[in-house]
């Protein structure tokens, strides 16, 4: 089943993405006592997230944090080092930390997988957007297959 808005996130092994190379993290470790928006994207490098989902977030992370947020991260199913070369790509700097979910632990503890079997891509992280506190999911907002709309940047702003 999906988690929903005032569940608690599932306590899983993910990668930070760092210039020193991969660093395995506890999402609950993450998420405690802090606010965060969390947004996943299918992969690294592909189209609609490299050239609206991800910088969507650097370019509105000061106005995020302004609403009282701690930290953006970005979330895909891709490796740590895929994450790192990414997120210099894109010169995300510290606006937004980058996971790597390459095992599907956390999209599969959450039920928020997209199946691209047979287009080449495997299973992946759904396109979506939350907003956790202390662990709990107090927004969630997920994009049907090839949208682009309740996810962004911008949404998730008119939901703080």
């Amino acid at each position: 089943m999906t988690i929903a808005v005032g569940e608690t996130l599932p306590d899983v092994v993910l990668h930070r993405a760092t210039p020193d190379g991969p660093e395995a993290v506890q999402s609950k470790e993450l998420f405690a006592g802090r606010k965060v928006v969390l947004f996943a994207v299918p992969g690294a490098f592909t189209p609609t997230c490299s050239i609206k989902h991800l910088p969507g977030f650097i370019n509105k992370a000061d106005e995020i944090a302004a609403k009282g947020v701690d930290e953006i991260f970005c979330l895909a199913t891709n490796d740590a080092f895929v994450m790192q070369a990414w997120a210099n790509a894109e010169n995300v700097g510290d606006s937004v930390t980058m996971l790597a979910d390459g095992d599907l632990n956390f999209t599969n503890a959450t039920d928020l997988k997209l199946d691209l079997r047979g287009k080449g891509l495997g299973e992946r992280a759904n396109r979506y957007v939350m907003v956790v506190e202390d662990n709990k999911v107090t927004h969630l907002a997920v994009e049907e297959p090839g949208a682009f709309e309740v996810s962004s940047a911008e949404a998730v702003l008119g939901a703080l």
